[in-house]
């Protein structure tokens, strides 16, 4: 009974050790006496005892491949240190299992190649200034030649470029020159402007300069139009008043009985008056004149 009960228990032990739980995102390989017989992904399996084999254990996530720097020449036989990082997921563990042997070795050679071929066509200035071309040619190139593996190549990267140190010498130094460069083209700009702004400031100063001697001119010709607008004004007053009190005169010495022509002769009695000035030592009077003194001398007694 005894002996029953332990081959019972190593009979159990056995069968448990025929069942197999594949984790999420991982894949067996599994062999039957020597041969590929199939593949396991996530779940709950059974193999049969002596005839079945888990050869592989293949993780189905995206993997990253971080190689080494690899030496590569340039198309202007520059040498140089490159290393790059790989990013592939597998998507056929049969082929990973069978295509190759050890697919990340293989996969870091033919890495290394395609940089080396890539880089040979580029010059250094081109190859500094590149990356994303040749990120893009060398994913291409990787992931048609990983098919056969079963590898999808996801992406590749660049991820640093080390120039000889001559090379990084005179770059370093060809960098400090095209700064100092940078700084006299802005130095001399600013000057550009600041003579820019200092001449505009002096074009407008003699502008508003011109301005405000053009507005006084006007001022001062407007103020001697209207002194003479207002003197002439004066004046016409003046030569009204004196009209009107010619006038009211002659009013008045018709109204004391003399005629038009008599206050016409009058007036021309005052007027050879007003011509002697009072400068003339003979006056010669037409004797139609004479007749109207002795009238107008009783007029400007009546008048009074």
């Amino acid at each position: 009974m005894p002996g029953l009960i332990a081959v019972v228990v190593i009979l159990v032990l056995f069968l448990v050790t025929c069942v197999k739980v594949v984790p999420q995102t991982q894949a067996y390989i599994i062999e039957r006496l020597g041969k590929y017989r199939t593949t396991w992904f996530a779940g709950l399996h059974a193999k049969i005892p002596f005839f079945d084999k888990v050869v592989k254990h293949v993780s189905l996530k995206e993997q990253i491949a971080d190689f080494p720097p690899q030496p590569v020449i340039t198309k202007d036989n520059v040498t140089m240190q490159i290393d790059s990082v790989v990013f592939f997921k597998i998507f056929d563990a049969r082929l990973f299992a069978y295509g190759v042997e050890n697919p990340v070795l293989a996969l870091e050679n033919l890495t290394a190649t395609t940089l080396r071929n890539i880089i040979g066509e580029l010059e250094l200035d081109e190859t500094l200034t590149s990356r994303e071309i040749i990120n893009t040619k060398m994913q291409t190139i990787l992931d048609e030649a990983t098919d056969p593996w079963g590898i999808k190549v996801g992406r590749v990267e660049v991820k640093n470029i080390t120039p000889p140190p001559v090379i990084r010498e005179s770059m370093e130094k060809q960098m400090k020159a095209e700064r100092e460069r940078r700084e006299q083209i802005l130095i001399a700009e600013g000057e550009k402007k600041s003579a820019i702004l200092k001449a505009e400031g002096e074009k407008e100063s003699a502008i508003l300069r011109a301005d405000a001697q053009k507005i006084e001119m006007v001022r001062e010709a407007e103020g001697h139009a209207e002194s003479i607008r207002l003197h002439k004004e004066a004046e016409a007053q003046g030569i009204n008043m004196i009209k009107q009190a010619e006038a009211d005169g002659i009013r008045k010495l018709m109204e004391a009985g003399m005629t038009q022509d008599q206050v016409v002769q009058l007036r021309s009695l005052e007027t050879l008056a007003a011509a002697a000035n009072g400068q003339a030592t003979k006056i010669i009077i037409p004797s139609e004149i004479q007749s109207v003194a002795g009238l107008a001398t009783s007029v400007k007694e009546i008048i009074k």
